[in-house]
């Protein structure tokens, strides 16, 4: 499918989504937000994309919130029809079953952090900044920031920029875990491969055996997510590659996982 606000590229296993709307930083439209739910969808029906990137065009943002002049436009009747459809294609993105890295390369601002947190984990640039600045237009997050950022720092941290909207760079947020890794701005996309490069490699049925009972299990208690892990330990033994890494580590070599979700 030909994208308008979207750069789709795919090798090795890795699909590399890049946001494109550069002369407003990226900003999230309804076009945007369609054209990325499309892609989304295109990604969970192609088996050969094992592990997703997401990034933005033009070097200054990742995305860099809502697109203003619709937010402009809205009464309260088409203000809950906007979040909820952009909401419902943030969660589609955390439903994935295949990892995903987001590689923030600039501003990662309101819609723009929110979409960062529902990936599994996030590579910056050190030039990178992060923030909830809804706030500042009277308004708050409504593509989970409220919900997801304390989740993910702790209530008092995610109350601190939810309250001021002041935006942090990229070692502060490193610091306070929504970043995994900070990189000079050059070298961030050839670490970011290399990272997915790797997981791309790896059995198909157990990177989502993983991030299924680690997202399942964060809702549940202790002994409920042991019983998922369980269940899932023993579903692994259904695909080839549980064979296949076994026989390569007795056998002293590189695992060759070719494994379907249905062998």
């Amino acid at each position: 499918m030909a994208y308008n606000t979207l750069v789709v590229t795919t090798a090795q296993g890795v699909q590399t989504i890049t946001f494109n709307r550069p002369k407003a930083l990226n900003a999230l439209n309804s076009e945007l937000l369609n054209e990325f739910s499309q892609a989304l969808e295109e990604v969970v029906s192609n088996e050969a994309v094992r592990v997703l990137v997401l990034t933005g065009t033009g070097g200054k943002a990742f995305v860099a919130g809502a697109d203003i002049n619709e937010l402009a436009r809205l009464d309260t009747l088409k203000a809950k029809v906007f979040i909820h459809r952009g909401l419902s294609v943030i969660n589609k993105l955390a439903e994935l079953p295949i990892p995903v890295i987001a590689a923030v390369n600039g501003f990662a601002l309101g819609g723009g952090l929110e979409i960062a947190m529902a990936c599994d984990f996030i590579y910056a640039a050190e030039n990178a900044s992060f923030g909830q600045p809804e706030i500042k237009l009277g308004i708050i997050p409504g593509y989970g920031g409220t919900q997801r950022l304390p989740r993910m720092i702790g209530p008092g941290a995610a109350k601190e920029l939810l309250y001021t909207g002041k935006m942090i760079s990229a070692e502060e947020a490193r610091r306070l875990g929504i970043v995994n890794t900070v990189t000079a701005a050059g070298t961030l996309m050839d670490e970011v491969m290399a990272c997915a490069r790797e997981m791309a490699s790896k059995g198909r049925v157990a990177l989502r055996a993983i991030k299924q009972t680690v997202n399942q299990g964060l809702s549940v208690d202790l002994a409920s997510g042991l019983r998922m892990e369980t269940d899932a330990f023993a579903l692994c033994f259904a695909s080839a590659d549980a064979k296949e890494g076994t026989a390569a580590f007795l056998e002293k070599r590189k695992a060759d996982f070719k494994g379907g979700l249905t062998d």
